[in-house]
């Protein structure tokens, strides 16, 4: 099969634009774009609040002397904008979540009863990427993570890395990802590091150990570290054999520490907790692009932006079909009545890698039975029985 860049298939397919007069490198979502962004951010949440996770929000900027606290400042700044002056007090776009989701467990005393504390949000980031860089969703200025951080005890660090590397493996088994490559980052000799020998030491000890015990296969390079902590990285390859990360697990003592976060153990003292920082897709733009040249443009049924194709085969048939394409929601349906032959309308749906076409005639009118064509054809079906069959695959 012909290899295609997702920002080919992005243009032909409806999906996203990037517009000179917004910015390049800041892609703008187009309805079928933003309804295939929605259902992966649902899956994601579904999957994420059975595992315990609560869903917060947080602004698209805060005070840069959060960022110094952070650390970020210090060891990120090439990568952050230059700060925004309001009322004599310096802000800045962020470039990572972690800050505000710690100011959200500070917000209140915490107990060992508290924790795991599983924060996640869909949290828009701004980094500074050179012009030349930038290409499609895969490097952009702006974009989403499904981000989540989780405060917890030090003895409950390799459990949840575990559990956290069991939803990453749902996530890409979902999307037929197999063939994927993992990378554990280790610090390296740079001084962008902050943080003890000792945390460092512990940090990476747990994810080796959670890796050896799993049943995949991974690599340890130098160097690939978040300034603040070891982390897992999952790589997958573009239609021209690009590596790209998409998820991530990082284990992090240092943050907590320069926050000063603590929490009341069971005997009363005052403990700190252990931090990992994980997002399953990663970016959701260079998810999106992944999936687009994964798939060929051909997504699954139930992450398909348009599922069904209604084609009436003269006018007089349109008022019928518009009452179809009501009758068989929530299935996502368009009627396709634009000036042209039936044979063209097919292929244009076809073309436009809608899985199920409907084509609606006086024998449809008067049995008020249909069929569906796509990779397998069901036929002398009623409005209701499609209606299920939809329900099943989009559930």
């Amino acid at each position: 099969m012909k290899q295609i860049d997702h920002r080919k298939l992005g243009k032909k397919l409806g999906i996203f634009h990037i517009s000179e007069k917004v910015g390049i490198g800041l892609p703008l979502w187009l309805p079928k774009g933003a309804i295939i962004r929605k259902l992966l951010m649902d899956y994601l949440e579904n999957e994420q609040r059975v595992a315990g996770y609560d869903f917060v929000a947080t602004p698209h900027l805060g005070r840069l002397e959060l960022y110094k606290k952070s650390g970020h400042w210090d060891t990120y700044r090439k990568n952050m904008y230059q700060p925004i002056e309001i009322d004599k007090e310096k802000y800045i776009l962020k470039p990572m979540n972690c800050p505000h989701h710690i100011a959200i467990y500070e917000s209140s005393v915490r107990s060992y009863r508290d924790l795991p504390f599983r924060l996640a949000e869909y949290g828009t980031v701004y980094r500074y990427e050179q012009t030349g860089e930038l290409m499609g969703l895969t490097r952009t200025r702006g974009f989403t993570i499904d981000d989540a951080h989780i405060f917890l005890a030090e003895d409950e660090l390799e459990s949840e890395l575990k559990n956290v590397l069991l939803l990453t493996k749902k996530v890409f088994a979902k999307f037929d990802f197999y063939d994927f490559k993992v990378r554990v980052g280790l610090r390296g000799e740079s001084e962008k590091y902050v943080g003890s020998d000792e945390s460092w030491s512990k940090a990476e000890k747990a994810i080796k150990n959670v890796m050896q015990k799993s049943d995949l296969k991974f690599t340890e390079e130098k160097s690939e570290a978040a300034f603040y902590g070891p982390k897992l990285d999952f790589l997958v390859k573009d239609n021209l054999g690009r590596e790209w990360q998409l998820g991530t697990i990082q284990v992090d003592y240092n943050l907590p520490e320069r926050f000063d976060l603590k929490y009341t153990a069971s005997d009363g003292k005052k403990q700190r907790p252990v931090m990992i920082h994980r997002a399953p897709f990663g970016s959701l733009e260079r998810f999106i692009a992944i999936l687009l040249e994964h798939f060929q443009g051909k997504l699954p049924v139930w992450l398909a932006p348009v599922q069904i194709a209604i084609i009436p085969v003269s006018e007089k048939f349109e008022s019928d079909t518009k009452k179809l394409a009501n009758e068989l929601k929530p299935a996502r349906v368009v009627v396709m009545n634009e000036n042209n032959t039936v044979g063209k309308r097919v292929l244009n749906a076809k073309k436009q890698m809608i899985p199920y076409i409907l084509v609606y005639g006086e024998k449809e009118k008067i049995s008020g039975k249909f069929s569906l064509a796509g990779d397998k054809e069901m036929k002398n079906l009623t409005a209701k029985q499609i209606v299920e069959i939809m329900i099943k695959i989009i559930k």
